[in-house]
């Protein structure tokens, strides 16, 4: 068994565009200063309650709802509209279809929900690669490691089969929790100083440079 757990917003697609605009749209239906476009990549691929809590600490309960429906509401709006941004990045598909000619499992644990999970996978045709499907909706926020301890049930593997690959310090931090090795990628939302720093073994370059690192 070889399983390859992915993130996917900064790892599988670049969504970076979308997230910020559907954040600057919550933040000001619920009165807040919206945070600069930076400090919202930054918290991308934490579950939504998780991100706000941390770009709006001193907000009331009442402001947090109100933006987390906003936010949502914006995600949904889009997706119908067909005005949704998540490209793959370059080379993605590619090496998805060189790891499964290869024999590798693949799963996702992600901040998305099931909805935009599915939606995502499904507009690029790579619904069906995915042994495994780990979202915000029924697990706690990363870096805490239950998504990653679903995935390895799911797809019947044991940490030591498995590498996680992600952009952010929280899919290290995550990784670690769960005994997995951990891969960043340098084309996300952390640096690969940062991603380093945390515990990962090695930071891609590009798709060409991850099929290396986890052989």
């Amino acid at each position: 068994m070889k399983l390859a757990i992915f993130d996917c917003d900064g790892t599988l697609v670049d969504g970076q565009a979308s997230i910020c605009e559907a954040m600057e749209a919550a933040f000001a239906a619920a009165d807040l200063p919206a945070p600069d476009r930076h400090t919202i990549r930054r918290i991308v691929g934490l579950s939504l309650p998780q991100a706000l809590r941390m770009l709006a600490p001193d907000a009331s309960e009442d402001q947090h709802a109100i933006a987390l429906e906003t936010y949502k509401h914006a995600f949904r709006t889009s997706r119908i509209n067909g005005t949704l941004e998540e490209p793959l990045f370059d080379g993605m598909a590619e090496l998805i279809e060189r790891l499964t000619d290869a024999g590798w499992s693949l799963a996702v644990a992600t901040g998305k929900s099931d909805r935009g999970l599915t939606s995502c996978l499904a507009a690029h045709g790579l619904i069906d690669r995915f042994v495994s499907l780990q979202t915000a909706d029924r697990h706690p926020s990363k870096p805490d490691p239950a998504m990653l301890e679903a995935a390895l049930i799911e797809a019947g593997a044991t940490p030591d089969e498995a590498v996680m690959i992600g952009d952010t310090t929280f899919d290290i931090v995550m990784a670690r929790a769960a005994g997995v090795r951990a891969i960043g990628v340098d084309w996300g939302y952390h640096s690969p100083e940062e991603l380093l720093a945390e515990g990962a073994e090695a930071v891609a370059t590009s798709c060409e440079h991850l099929e290396q690192l986890m052989q």
